[in-house]
């Protein structure tokens, strides 16, 4: 069955890959412009119709306000794009938002921009899964009857398809992203070129009427619906921030392509999304939220196509390949837009993992050096997101951009902090002519997107925005917990013990991760043991952890050999399994002792964030012959609860579940 399991993995996956070959997954521009930019650069897809469908409310009239909306969000999003700019320069090393607002405004603050950045992350899945299910609805009926299984079935193969590593999902990408751009495009210029001719081209929705208001509005009550439309057309800024999250992903110089990648996805997206609002009042296209009550004049039965599908129907009208061809490139890139996603969460989770405000499981490498549990995690999340909302786009779009803008805030204002902090120091007149310049870009970014998130607020807060804020509220809190698990447990195991020296007659192999206090405490029970053979064995599944352990165990002087284990693949079982079986082959009838240092905890939960690779070593070690396994407990300070309880109950005195922790090692020395 394990063999079977691992084929199956490995024909999903491919082979793994050596931790020195990481550099060449490293991404050059023309294939980072598809990793990074698909998600804005697809929401050109829906971020139009989404103004339309906002405006469609106030009734025909207010379809004159599209233009001025789609300048507004294009000002804005040239903003967003000057200042996420100045942050790849600033901090070349990753983290984008995150970093910038942790260096600048403080820990807490930062754990507010991730938990708003992963939230969107989530949402950036779920949203462009469904729009491409609605899309794709829009040719194959099929599809739009079950659009809740077609998202669940592309986020499986998306999150298969991720697994295999960042640079082969980018070189499978880049074709239909460029396919993408190269009809949406197409399609604008020929439009365009038709309505010059004096061409005919009206949408299917031409001749309808939209419903009236039953009372007249006030301006206020205008003035608050094109604030809604401007506030869902906003939705075409997310992603934007993923390429300052993955500048470590570029090739080098690092800063200077990641910089590229982003005015070239911003120029794209900027000329796509007016693109598709002009063709839109060219072909005098009607969508409402509610077809059956507001559009007047469309027969009964009548099923609203999407605004792309009836503008390249117009379009390429007579020429049916190329609109099957949009639609196509369309659902598919819609499709891809969650792999910005895909790629900015599991890095964005590796660095919370390394500064321990998640499991520590999410800064782990997988076998094809793609950051696994963070992608595993991330599709399971969307999936849910979709069964509960019923791939409903424009249900979705009003949790969506809350998160995202929340972090364009606070990332703007870190770096107007930062360059005040250059400048008190900085003396070259030019130098801070430069500095004051992109301060000035900063603040424009602030003032922008503050702008919008006091709007997406105001506007979506009790269609569905309070769900994404009461999110991320529950993500800050429950990273908070974990940091303050994982500081206690270092805090504990940082104190030190006597090292109990005792003569040794036994043979063991005692795993060294790290040497904190269960180290030691193995160590010395191995010791007892009185071995023929003693020896300390650590995996060099990280070549830094490595070098500290083998340094401080020279300084110790523990008069034991450390053996280092090489593991090119980042394995921590299969390396020490070899190890075990070269020892008893070259002696059959020797017995093996591995002693494993392992935490006893007081909280489910706690199993989570400790033991895993203790109890998977565990699992296989119990399986070879002439090899004994010992597991030395460490009671981490959580567990005193259950060990109170027991010792409270009938008989647990007679069962010596009073005794305490000096006298157990004590027994042990013994």
């Amino acid at each position: 069955m394990p063999k079977l399991a691992t084929a199956a993995k490995r024909l999903l996956l491919g082979r793994p890959f050596r931790s020195d070959r990481i550099s060449r997954t490293l991404l050059p521009k023309r294939i980072a412009l598809p990793v990074f930019a698909s998600d804005p650069m697809s929401s050109v897809a829906y971020a139009p119709e989404e103004i339309l469908l906002m405006l469609s409310v106030a009734g025909l009239s207010a379809y004159a306000f599209t233009p001025w909306i789609g300048l507004a969000v294009v000002v804005v999003m040239a903003a967003v794009i000057a200042g996420s700019r100045q942050n790849i320069y600033a901090y070349p090393s990753g983290g984008g938002d995150y970093v910038v607002t942790a260096v600048n405004h403080g820990r807490r603050w930062g754990l507010v921009v991730a938990s708003a950045l992963m939230v969107d992350y989530v949402l950036t899945v779920a949203v462009s899964i469904s729009a491409a299910a609605a899309n794709i609805g829009s040719a194959v009926p099929f599809v739009a009857a079950h659009k809740v299984e077609f998202a669940v079935v592309a986020i499986v193969v998306l999150t298969a398809l991720n697994l295999r590593g960042i640079r082969e999902t980018g070189v499978l990408f880049a074709i239909p992203t460029y396919a993408f751009v190269v009809a949406v495009l197409g399609m604008v210029l020929i439009g365009l070129f038709r309505a010059l001719r004096g061409d005919d081209i009206r949408a299917e929705s031409a001749g309808f009427d939209l419903a009236e208001p039953a009372a007249p509005l006030s301006a206020a009550a205008m003035l608050l619906i094109v604030l809604r439309a401007f506030s869902s057309g906003s939705a075409a800024l997310t992603g934007v921030e993923a390429i300052s999250n993955g500048v470590p992903a570029f090739r080098r110089p690092k800063s200077r392509n990641a910089a590229l990648t982003l005015i070239m996805m911003g120029a794209l997206a900027v000329s796509m999304f007016m693109g598709l609002l002009l063709l839109a009042g060219l072909t005098d296209v009607k969508v409402a939220e509610n077809p059956a009550t507001q559009l007047i004049g469309a027969p009964e039965g009548y099923e609203q196509r999407t605004m792309v599908a009836q503008i390249a129907a117009a379009v390429f009208d007579g020429f049916t390949p190329a609109f099957y061809f949009l639609l196509a490139v369309t659902g598919l890139i819609l499709v891809l837009a969650a792999n910005t996603a895909f790629n900015g969460f599991p890095v964005l989770g590796s660095i919370l993992a390394q500064e321990r405000y998640l499991p520590r499981q999410f800064h782990t490498r997988g076998d094809r050096l793609a950051f696994s549990n963070g992608i595993i995690f991330l599709a399971l999340a969307a999936i849910l997101l979709v069964i509960v909302f019923d791939a409903e786009v424009t249900d979705l779009i009003h949790l969506y951009i809350v998160g995202v803008f929340v972090a364009f805030v606070l990332s703007q204002s870190g770096m107007i902090l930062h360059w005040r902090g250059l400048l008190r120091t900085e003396t070259d007149p030019a130098a801070r002519r430069r500095m004051r310049r992109s301060q000035a870009v900063n603040m424009l970014g602030l003032i922008t997107t503050s702008i919008v998130l006091i709007l997406v607020v105001v506007t979506k807060f009790l269609r569905g925005a309070w769900i994404a804020i009461a999110a991320m509220a529950v993500l800050c809190l429950l990273m908070t917990a974990i940091r303050r698990h994982y500081d206690r447990v270092a805090a504990e195991l940082a104190e030190h013990e006597g090292d109990t020296v005792l003569p040794s007659r036994n043979h063991a192999i005692v795993l060294v991760s790290q040497l904190h206090r269960p180290t030691l405490r193995a160590l010395a029970y191995a010791r007892a043991t009185r071995p023929d053979v003693l020896e300390a064995v650590t995996v060099n599944v990280d070549e830094a952890n490595t070098l500290v352990v083998t340094r401080r165990w020279q300084e110790e002087n523990f008069q034991v050999p450390l053996k280092v284990v090489e593991s090119p693949y980042r394995e921590i079982t299969k390396p020490v399994l070899d190890y075990v079986k070269r020892i008893r082959t070259d002696n059959p009838r020797n017995v093996v002792t591995v002693f494993i240092p392992e935490y006893v905890v007081g909280h489910w939960w706690e199993n989570l964030l400790h033991n895993q690779s203790a109890l998977r070593l565990k699992g296989r070690l119990l399986f070879e012959p002439g090899v004994m396994v010992t597991s030395v407990p460490w009671q981490l300070a959580s567990s005193q609860r259950i060990a109170e309880q027991k010792t409270s109950a009938a008989g647990a005195a007679r069962r010596g579940l009073d005794v305490s922790e000096a006298d157990h090692d004590r027994r042990d020395a013994r």
